[in-house]
């Protein structure tokens, strides 16, 4: 078989395991539906889908570099999750073989001073993906329909007038949000959400192991486990922003994130039929620069050793 013809076999393998994971509309949708230990049925388990990956992370590799060629087209992928869902090491092993020049990872903490003197969109929008990139968002705005809403004390610091802070709020920001994400659409700016869908049993076991092996002490807090007494909440507020901003020009995953082999490949998947189906090219070089080129060739060849 052709690489052409396997990679357009692989393609459809990869729209039949994302199926049951893509959200494209809030119509419908449950998070409940969704089972966190999911592996799609793949019995062939570990093994398979890590050869699966690696041809991903190949695949995803040429077509980075035709999209930082094309320079047309920007990527943004957003992350969402609870605290252990695997974030950092899913974004580790899905851009491995991403060129780092055609790539951007930021990470959204608590805000600045000056953040918070701007409305609570700013700070992500400084940091969108040039033309030709991809951007990672590891948490992003959804925060602001997340953690604050959760946290609703963290909405008084951000300074907006009395009069504006309604129970309409967070409705107005999930409007907000999905129409700046149809507006980053129409500007050439592919959008993809991720929210790694972890069980509240596999976080209290990555908790611990985190607790029980030293080398992973580091990434423990105790402010870890005091949100999980939110998690009620939390689902909630996952449920009406995904509900609430689901479309076709940006739609969500909702990743089962209890098997870590099996998160990967989802998000490698989603990612490489998304930039397949935008037919990325080499740009083509006009008579007169094939010209050129053919001179600097006689040229060079013509060199004395």
């Amino acid at each position: 078989m052709s690489k052409g013809k396997d990679r357009k076999a692989h393609l459809k393998d990869l729209e039949k395991l994302l199926v049951n994971y893509r959200v494209d509309s809030g119509d419908g949708f449950k998070l409940q539906d969704f089972d966190p230990s999911s592996t799609d049925g793949m019995e062939e388990g570990k093994e398979r889908a890590q050869e699966l990956l690696v041809r991903g992370v190949d695949w995803l590799s040429e077509l980075q570099d035709r999209l930082y060629a094309q320079d047309k087209y920007a990527l943004l992928c957003v992350f969402q999750a609870m605290d252990a869902a695997g974030k950092d090491g899913t974004i580790k092993h899905v851009m491995s073989g991403v060129n780092p020049q055609g790539c951007q990872v930021y990470s959204f903490k608590q805000p600045s001073s000056e953040d918070l003197d701007h409305d609570f969109m700013w700070r992500y929008m400084k940091c969108l993906p040039e033309r030709g990139r991809i951007g990672i968002f590891n948490r992003s705005y959804y925060e602001e329909v997340l953690v604050v809403r959760v946290h609703d004390q963290l909405l008084q610091k951000e300074k907006i007038p009395e009069r504006l802070i309604t129970k309409k709020i967070w409705d107005e920001r999930l409007q907000d949000i999905k129409a700046f994400e149809r507006y980053l659409s129409r500007n050439g700016v592919v959008v993809l959400k991720f929210y790694l869908n972890l069980s509240k049993q596999e976080q209290k076991k990555r908790f611990l192991a985190r607790i029980d092996v030293p080398e992973k002490n580091w990434k423990f807090s105790s402010a870890d486990v005091e949100e999980r007494g939110y998690w009620k909440d939390y689902a909630k507020a996952y449920q009406e922003a995904i509900a609430g901003t689901a479309s076709e020009e940006a739609p969500w995953y909702v990743v089962p994130a209890d098997n870590k082999w099996f998160t990967r490949l989802v998000v490698i998947a989603a990612i490489v039929k998304t930039l397949e189906k935008l037919d990325l090219r080499y740009p083509q070089l006009e008579k007169d620069q094939l010209k050129n080129l053919e001179k600097a060739k006689l040229m060079l060849q013509s060199e004395k050793k």
